[in-house]
């Protein structure tokens, strides 16, 4: 079997450790992770050290990839407006797809990920379940750049593109700006320590809406999909988990994982309240021996408040992807659940 090298931008993400970890255990892939830090877990990959925003320190550190063939795109630079928000995560996509393309003769495809803010989910109800064919929201969207200079880029290329939009990626991570799961864990773990019951801290009309998520190691199997699969090429598809929750459902099994009473929501801004809980987060680490993790890395309130404050419902449709022949699908409350327990075994929560 031919062997592939995938090449993973943003390799220590809750998309991307879950990319490296997926590839690296299949025997015909290799994996070059790129990341600004050092990775925390044992792995076969390669990790190189690079900013993705300086086009000469890419060329300077991505000079040997001769081998690559597939490049997955996870990398992420947050900005306080979605307008300051294009320039970068498009020099990011531009830099290593055009230094990639010159070093790798074998290139085979890019894996563009994005999510339902190409459906405009940030701006308000939008209409469901949302289609890969549904017209664009009024700009900017940072993913609508990187979309467009893929395929203006690709043109007569042997390589081709494929986009892959999941939501609430949910996965083993720390340190990772989009991290709900842990989030939440976190929340829970000094609502219980100040004596609190658990309480959903969104608005009250998101905790009876309709909401989605995916798995990062689903995902991870979806992006193998659409490396290898012929059908995907210069497509996008939708990647969920394939079942719908509303919250008040999962708050309640929440709940009973952490050994809380269950309260009633209750509307906060988690940045606000958050801001003065890292002693209570240290004493906590301190009581359970948790491997210390600074308060400020650990969770990404203001995300939080976003997804909490979704008052509407939030659904993709991913019949597309099933088509293509990707059917793939967990439960969403075991997801939540398993990595609980899996983060707890770590010692990151107690």
């Amino acid at each position: 079997m031919e062997r592939k090298t995938a090449l993973v931008a943003g390799g220590l993400g809750v998309i991307g450790r879950n990319l490296v970890n997926h590839f690296a255990a299949l025997d015909e892939w290799d994996v070059i992770a790129l990341s600004r830090r050092s990775p925390d877990f044992e792995s076969r990959a390669r990790f190189i050290p690079v900013d993705l925003l300086n086009r000469a320190d890419c060329e300077e550190k991505l000079s040997d990839l001769r081998p690559v063939t597939h490049i997955m795109f996870a990398a992420l630079q947050p900005r306080p407006t979605l307008s300051a928000e294009v320039e970068p995560n498009l020099t990011m996509l531009r830099n290593i797809v055009e230094v990639t393309e010159a070093a790798a003769p074998s290139l085979e495809r890019i894996i563009l990920n994005e999510g339902v803010k190409a459906y405009g989910v940030h701006l308000g109800p939008f209409k469901t379940p949302a289609r890969e064919t549904d017209p664009r929201h009024m700009p900017p969207n940072f993913y609508y750049a990187q979309e467009d200079f893929l395929r203006e880029r690709q043109a007569g290329k042997r390589w081709s593109w494929c986009v892959l939009r999941p939501d609430v990626v949910c996965g083993f991570s720390v340190g990772s700006p989009m991290n709900l799961t842990l989030l939440i864990a976190v929340y829970a773990a000094i609502s219980r320590e100040l004596g609190l019951p658990l309480r959903f801290p969104g608005k009250a009309k998101a905790y009876t809406s309709l909401a989605q998520f995916t798995g990062a190691e689903l995902h991870a199997r979806a992006t193998e999909w659409a490396a290898t699969e012929p059908r995907c090429a210069n497509q996008i598809f939708n990647i969920t988990n394939g079942d719908y929750y509303r919250w008040e459902e999962l708050w309640a099994a929440f709940a009973r994982f952490f050994d809380m009473p269950l309260g009633p929501p209750q509307t906060i801004c988690l940045a606000t309240f958050m801001a003065d809980k890292a002693p209570v987060w240290d004493e906590i680490v301190r009581k359970h021996k948790l491997v210390p993790h600074a308060f400020d890395n650990i969770a990404a309130w203001p995300f939080g408040d976003f997804i909490f404050g979704c008052d509407y419902d939030v659904m993709a449709g991913t019949i597309k992807a099933r088509q293509h022949g990707f059917a793939d699908c967990i439960d969403s409350e075991q997801m939540f659940l398993r990595l609980f327990s899996e983060f707890r075994a770590a010692r990151i929560i107690p």
